[in-house]
């Protein structure tokens, strides 16, 4: 029998489907993507994909913001329950209510959101790009910076901007443990602590570096230790041991006493190969956006893009 990857890359040639996927998923999925990246690498990768399928391997809104950018293909995610604690922070009413109350305001946000939120939204960012992009808007005009308070609070902090924040987050950004994760740095004191900005801001001061999933793995590749306490989901460990397979790295602890005592998203553990194949074969479930949304939230969408 053939194994369910071989199958699964035969599906992907037969049917001229491209699987896009985020780091945080399985090991086994990102062994079977076309493209493994970040949310703005996964963003500008849908774009240029030249399929008639996109299966995107990650979260609800994910998929959500590749069928915006991709109105003709056909876009399919493994679990449609595959949600995101951060998104549903943000319910479209509360937020466009918030808005309102605030008329003079830019409306910058994360990408992590629902298209009904972004198509409220003036510039959307990543974690790559909001520093960046917050510093392009002028200097006399007031911001709202949605949703994550975390990552709000970091670029704050890094361009002197103030910003009205909504107050939402990310749980598996902000389950890591600061005693835990102290007690391991005193067990490896020749370890870099690097962090992902939806951290809690306590989080964030122990680390070395700061950046998006892309970032802190370009940064293990370059920087010349030999050891890595990493901040953010685990599954971001199997792209990281890859690419540097002769460095240490060890995922930072979480308050919870899971399986393997890091912070893990649930969310995104909710595809498995088996569904990837089943999505792919059956073609199901499908993601639709409506007319009205699609092209409203296409348009910040662009901008963040024109603007990285």
């Amino acid at each position: 029998m053939k194994s369910l990857k071989e199958r699964i890359l035969e599906l992907k040639k037969e049917k001229n489907a491209v699987i896009l996927a985020h780091y945080y998923q399985e090991a086994d999925i990102q062994d079977v993507a076309d493209y493994v990246g970040d949310s703005l690498g996964l963003s500008q990768e849908a774009m240029k994909v030249d399929a008639d399928i996109i299966l995107f391997a990650g979260v609800h809104f994910m998929a959500e913001t590749a069928k915006i950018l991709n109105p003709t293909k056909k876009v399919i995610l493994p679990d449609l329950n595959a949600g995101c604690s951060l998104a549903e922070s943000c319910p479209a009413p509360l937020f466009k209510e918030f808005t309102e109350a605030h008329p003079d305001h830019i409306v910058i946000t994360y990408v992590n959101c629902s298209a009904e939120v972004k198509a409220l939204t003036d510039i959307v960012v990543t974690s790559s790009n909001a520093v960046k992009i917050v510093q392009s808007i002028p200097k006399d005009k007031p911001i709202i910076f949605a949703p994550d308070k975390n990552l709000g609070k970091y670029v704050m902090e890094q361009t002197g901007r103030e910003m009205l924040l909504w107050d939402g987050s990310c749980v598996v950004h902000e389950a890591f443990s600061l005693d835990k994760l102290v007690a391991l740095y005193k067990q490896n004191p020749d370890a870099q602590i690097i962090a992902h900005p939806e951290s809690e801001t306590h989080i964030l001061k122990t680390a070395n570096y700061i950046g998006s999933t892309a970032g802190m793995i370009n940064y293990v590749k370059t920087n010349p230790s030999n050891k890595f306490i990493v901040a953010t989901e685990a599954g971001i460990l199997h792209k990281m041991k890859q690419e540097v397979p002769n460095k240490i790295l060890i995922p930072a602890p979480s308050n919870e006493d899971n399986t393997c005592a890091c912070s893990e998203c649930g969310y995104m553990k909710m595809n498995t190969l088996q569904k990837v194949y089943d999505c792919l074969l059956n073609e199901t479930p499908e993601i639709n956006v409506p007319d009205d949304i699609r092209e409203k939230a296409l348009i910040p969408i662009e901008r963040m893009l024109e603007l990285s």
